[in-house]
């Protein structure tokens, strides 16, 4: 069992308290290689899934009203668990409403060369030990080309987690994986499978180099993604909210479908189209 050996803590100017208020922010979490969740139900998700976490932190005053067992889970795995004022505690949160639990986890450790092979997180094991077993069906990765909603980028995470994919890279230019809001929108699923950072000009031609099929959205492209086949290895590229895939990205697709529409709409929205192309690759192999 491990309780953190400091007393309470109530200033806002602790030294600690000013590491975690700094994750706040892009330059603070590049500094300390880590990340913030916030709420119970991420620190939930972070507990179930095994990931390291390196602190978790709770307000005393609300302690009775986290889920039974929380902390003795947390304290079991060796986890420190600190106390701190409500002050401290909307200090270092990003919510207007702050929850009564935030973690510190250290950033993933994922590399774009880990996409290259299928691979399913071993939920038994820490995402950030890479300790994986080779899934059974082809690759499926989703990749974000300049997405920059934090709320839009969440989402898809979610959507690929829901589908079984096997991986997300991200490309230059995509809003940070870690800023609260994106973390917050995951709902958790950036816990379950491997996310890395790379840019797409290299990557994408190492995989359509290894077969895998390179494939974009195009309002001008003629092929459905019902017609599509994705029961082979595909790296799905998601591109900006209004720009879509950049030229010279879209340079790179081996593939280029559309998602029919029967009414007005003139286009879906980043997340929804992603989830919609993910959702017919998922029935296509054999939900």
């Amino acid at each position: 069992m491990k309780r953190s050996s400091e007393a309470l803590i109530t200033s806002v100017h602790n030294p600690r308290v000013k590491a975690w208020a700094q994750l706040l922010d892009k330059k603070g979490r590049d500094q300390q290689q880590q990340y913030m969740i916030e709420g119970v139900h991420l620190v939930q998700e972070a507990l179930a899934s095994g990931v390291k976490i390196e602190v978790l932190v709770y307000a005393e005053e609300r302690q009775q009203s986290l889920p039974p067992g929380m902390l003795q889970s947390a304290e079991s795995a060796d986890i420190e668990c600190i106390a701190v004022s409500e002050a401290v505690l909307n200090k270092c949160t990003d919510a207007l409403t702050p929850q009564a639990v935030f973690a510190v986890l250290p950033k993933l450790i994922w590399e774009p060369q880990d996409l290259l092979q299928p691979y399913e997180i071993d939920r038994k094991h820490s995402s950030s030990s890479k300790e994986t077993s080779a899934a059974s069906t082809p690759s499926l990765v989703v990749v974000i080309d300049g997405v920059q909603d934090p709320g839009n980028l969440g989402t898809i995470i979610r959507s690929a987690d829901a589908v079984g994919a096997t991986g997300i890279l991200l490309g230059k230019g995509t809003v940070d994986l870690y800023n609260p809001k994106t973390v917050r929108s995951t709902m958790g699923s950036l816990f379950h499978l491997p996310i890395a950072s790379g840019d797409l000009v290299e990557w994408l031609p190492s995989a359509a180099s290894q077969g895998v099929a390179i494939v974009t959205t195009s309002l001008q492209a003629t092929a459905s993604c019902y017609e599509f086949e994705f029961r082979r290895p595909v790296w799905f590229v998601i591109g900006n909210e209004g720009q879509g895939v950049s030229p010279e990205v879209s340079r790179l697709a081996t593939e280029h479908i559309r998602i029919p529409m029967q009414g007005k709409a003139e286009s879906l929205n980043a997340a929804m189209a992603a989830t919609v192309v993910l959702f017919e690759a998922m029935r296509q192999r054999g939900l």
